[in-house]
């Protein structure tokens, strides 16, 4: 049998030392990689130097540009049986010329999250608003989003709220729907005994990207409602924030004298996360899996964070921490789980418990691809039973296929 071609088009170049979603895609990498698939990464966006080194695992990378048929002489001459759209804007810019050129390569739409959930949030939050069913359904980015589901064979989806969402509100068939968390290491004994006992850590850390505007927010609400109490009862008690792309908006929060220590990007985030006692999460808005949780668990720390930030994260495992919306409640279960020894040792075992059973990469991976082997082999069955893509391709990706050819002629102009 021929060797399976995955094409992977990306927002931005993988950086997973900078964000959840960069490591997210190192996983599905892996899992590819794994079958002994042939990979090419390719991007719009420009480089940074936080990018990963993809040529150094076998993994091809291409430079594409937007609005251009230089793109479909490149996946001409590609031809992958997998393409593989990194978030749906990617999908909306590319899927018609892949549809053009690879008609029956399978596409799939990895969400990394439900980006009309998070912005949808944000935007109520801002109004002072109360999330609601309704507020999601007239929004614009859920309708392109949604479209996006519905045109791909396959879209992945990384927690279980959002999996509800879709199939309770919006009644997507699940068919089209796949579940597919964090793909993670089981926690061994081996790795739990190389973790810094209770008494080998101090101080509370909070870990992001600060393009993301959720840790941005969570930040400030440290600040500005929770750090003073913890302060208060600990004095001698530091908040270590790391992230990449700190602005002068957070840089700025930084106050030796208080104990609030922003220190920038992470060289290695397992090693800091596992030097600290605590992490303090207060997620306002958001969606998907929060990467710095998953992170505290793998690396034995306890967290306290918010309905949001816990969001689809444990299935039916008690948390590795404490959940409290309420943020001078947050403090106080934060103080007293810095403290209380015994409380902290049960909640670090929680975290296992949730690696273990929720994010098992050996299990997951395996019906993950057995999954897509399934739609490939009855495509054409799959795609007829897919009306409401049918349709979407018929009308929606002709207008932004003319769009597209317009930008295209309006550039040669220029």
């Amino acid at each position: 049998m021929k060797k399976q071609q995955v094409l992977i088009i990306g927002a931005v170049w993988v950086a997973p030392n900078a964000s959840a979603a960069g490591s997210r895609m190192l996983q599905l990498m892996e899992q590819f990689l794994q079958e002994d698939w042939n990979i090419t990464f390719a991007s719009p966006a420009e480089k940074s130097d936080n990018g990963a080194d993809l040529s150094s695992l076998g993994i091809d990378t291409v430079s594409i540009v937007l609005n251009n048929t230089s793109f479909d002489n490149f996946i001409k001459d590609l031809q992958p049986t997998i393409v593989l759209f990194d978030r749906f804007m990617m999908e909306e810019q590319f899927g018609w010329r892949v549809i053009e050129n690879c008609p029956n390569a399978i596409r799939i739409l990895d969400t990394e999250d439900l980006h009309f959930l998070r912005k949808t949030r944000h935007q109520q939050l801002k109004k002072e608003e109360a999330f609601s069913v309704e507020a999601l359904l007239n929004s614009d980015d859920t309708k392109r989003e949604i479209a996006s589901i519905l045109r791909c064979d396959m879209s992945l989806i990384i927690s279980t709220y959002e999996m509800d969402l879709l199939k309770n509100i919006f009644k997507i068939d699940k068919k089209i729907l796949y579940y597919l968390p964090f793909l993670l290491d089981k926690i061994d004994d081996n790795q739990i005994k190389k973790w810094k006992s209770f008494e080998e850590r101090a101080h509370f850390i909070f870990i992001g990207n600060f393009f993301h505007k959720p840790n941005v927010d969570a930040v400030l609400t440290l600040k500005n409602e929770i750090w003073d109490q913890i302060r208060d009862s600990l004095p001698k008690a530091e908040l270590h924030v790391y992230g990449a792309y700190a602005n002068q908006q957070i840089n700025q929060l930084h106050n030796k004298k208080e104990g609030f220590l922003i220190k920038g990007n992470a060289d290695s985030a397992k090693e800091v996360v596992g030097n600290a006692r605590l992490v303090i999460a207060p997620l306002r808005f958001g969606a998907g899996i929060k990467g710095k949780l998953t992170e505290a668990m793998i690396c034995g720390t306890p967290s306290v964070t918010t309905e949001i930030g816990a969001e689809g994260m444990c299935d039916r495992f008690a948390w590795n921490g404490f959940i409290e919306n309420n943020f001078s409640d947050f403090a106080l279960i934060s103080i007293a789980l810095y403290q209380n020894k015994s409380m902290w040792k049960n909640c670090q075992s929680k975290g296992i418990d949730i690696i273990n059973h929720v994010y098992d990469k050996e299990k997951l991976g395996l019906l993950f691809i057995k999954k897509i082997k399934e739609i490939q082999e009855n495509l054409e069955q799959h795609r007829t039973q897919n009306f409401l893509g049918n349709l979407l391709q018929h009308q929606t990706l002709q207008a932004t296929k003319y769009m597209s050819k317009w930008i295209e002629v309006k550039n040669s102009l220029q």
